[in-house]
């Protein structure tokens, strides 16, 4: 009789997440055989946003998320620059470009350093002290000088992290979220005392990266090798694109040049992505069945609790019917700037030179901001339009939708990066892209499922959790992931 084991859920997530996970033994090894991902916050700023002016809209939606506030706000002000039809001054545009970079880097740098790297480092004799205790402690784990490099590593990103939201907040008024983002451009100007403020920080952190963050990504990624095999998923990835590079486009903003393309990568092919393909599954999440395949901009969010079959606040979005994975990697293939695999180890790697491209071409924005130039082009708010934002937050492809009537917004609907990545089945019964990279995935101690941490962490997804062990006719036991 086989032995099964449900776990859930996991800490080092932002926000509100359970993973159940089950065990089994397959061919003399035990291994996740399921999974599901359960959102269990309804917070509804769909619902929060109706009857607004649309202009609140870009300080709203900062709200959904507090570590990636700025990609709410560039998403937000996409989306009204498309139903306004304006486009941002140059000014206006780098400055943003500059913010969401800056939010780019510390989320980056948080997610390695203090939400992944607690994941395979054993500090016992070197930090018995949270968050490094309590923790699971596992043979593979890295020791001695290294794991004592490392846990300074992790103290000196406390700081460069800090530093990246000063930098952010030059342009941005403030961070974590910002206040200078409005459709048309910022609220913000540009001084010769602010370039030299900004850059300053911005050669600091670079040095971090390429002296610190990068070559430690690589030491670890050296020291499990099997990490390249583990945690592949559905091997499909989506991406948006990011950072806008100049303000040509047609009306929706949906043509313009990007610094990372729009794209999808299938079966080792590149295709487009066209939005009107996207839509929500609701067949296994707790909102009403009448939101159930519909495209965004048509989307109800109307939640059914108790709903029979659910087990999630998170809708399924799926393109053309299809699961796809988002986020750094999705961006570095989709872009022809990472050329390995799908796994565990290329999503932590990939992430960490993608702050070294955006960091590196933030330099060069930089350069561009004209002190005293224009910053923002006014537009009236119409009477009844729709827009649609799509970009990138740190953790991947995010889109906003809207339709204005009357001058208030009377439709708004927001799909996540974490929505892609930890939804749950659809329809079709398919799993979601973070369900299926845990299938297969080895578990050596019961006890101490350091495996399934891993998995799940190299999404970084944006929500919240803790576990349950629980096995067939015994009492569950409860327990919670410190490590």
């Amino acid at each position: 009789m086989h032995e099964v084991l449900n776990i859930s859920p996991i800490t080092r997530i932002e926000g509100h997440l359970d993973i159940e996970v089950t065990v089994d033994t397959v061919k003399r090894q035990q291994q996740v055989i399921d999974a599901k991902c359960s959102g269990t916050m309804f917070r509804g700023f769909e619902k929060i946003l109706q009857g607004r002016d649309p202009r609140d809209a870009t300080h709203y939606t900062q709200r959904v998320c507090g570590v990636c506030p700025v990609a709410h706000a560039m998403a937000s002000s996409l989306t009204l620059e498309s139903a306004f039809e304006v486009v941002p001054t140059d000014n206006g545009r780098i400055m943003r470009n500059l913010v969401l970079g800056a939010n780019y880097l510390q989320s980056h740098i948080l997610h390695f350093y203090h939400l992944a790297a607690p994941d395979y480092i054993n500090t016992e004799g070197i930090l018995d002290m949270s968050p490094w205790k309590p923790r699971y402690s596992a043979p593979d784990m890295v020791g001695g000088e290294t794991a004592a490099t490392l846990v300074n590593h992790y103290v000196q990103a406390l700081e460069i992290r800090r530093k990246a939201h000063q930098m952010g907040a030059i342009y941005g008024g403030r961070l974590p979220s910002a206040a200078s983002f409005v459709p048309g451009g910022s609220s913000e100007i540009v001084t010769d005392q602010s370039k030299l403020d900004f850059g300053a920080l911005l050669a600091e952190i670079r040095q971090f990266i390429d002296e610190t963050y990068i070559p430690d990504v690589l030491l670890v990624a050296g020291a499990f090798p099997a990490y390249t095999e583990i945690g592949q998923g559905c091997g499909n990835l989506l991406a948006y694109g990011v950072f806008d590079l100049d303000a040509a486009g047609d009306a929706k903003l949906l043509a313009r040049g990007r610094y990372t393309t729009r794209g999808r990568h299938t079966k080792r092919t590149l295709e487009d992505v066209d939005d009107e393909l996207i839509k929500e599954c609701v067949a296994h999440a707790w909102f009403n069945g009448d939101g159930d395949d519909l495209k965004p901009s048509e989307g109800v969010t109307e939640p059914e609790v108790g709903k029979s079959g659910a087990y999630s606040f998170v809708k399924a979005p799926r393109y053309d019917d299809t699961v796809y994975e988002v986020g750094p990697l999705a961006r570095m293939r989709v872009n022809g700037d990472y050329d390995k695999g799908i796994s565990v180890i290329d999503r932590v790697a990939a992430r960490a030179l993608e702050a070294k491209k955006v960091a590196d071409a933030m330099d060069g924005w930089l350069d561009e901001l004209v002190p005293g130039g224009p910053v923002y082009t006014h537009s009236e708010t119409p009477a009844d339009a729709v827009g649609v934002g799509l970009t990138e937050a740190p953790r991947g492809a995010l889109g906003h939708w809207l339709q204005i009537a009357e001058s208030k917004i009377s439709r708004y609907q927001i799909v996540t990066p974490t929505a892609w990545n930890a939804s749950p089945r659809d329809h079709d019964d398919q799993m979601g892209a973070m369900e299926q990279a845990l299938v297969g995935t080895p578990v050596e101690d019961l006890t101490q499922p350091i495996e399934v941490l891993r998995v799940v962490h190299s999404f970084d997804p944006c929500l919240a959790c803790a576990v349950h062990m629980v096995r067939p006719g015994e009492d569950a036991e409860k327990f919670v992931i410190d490590a």
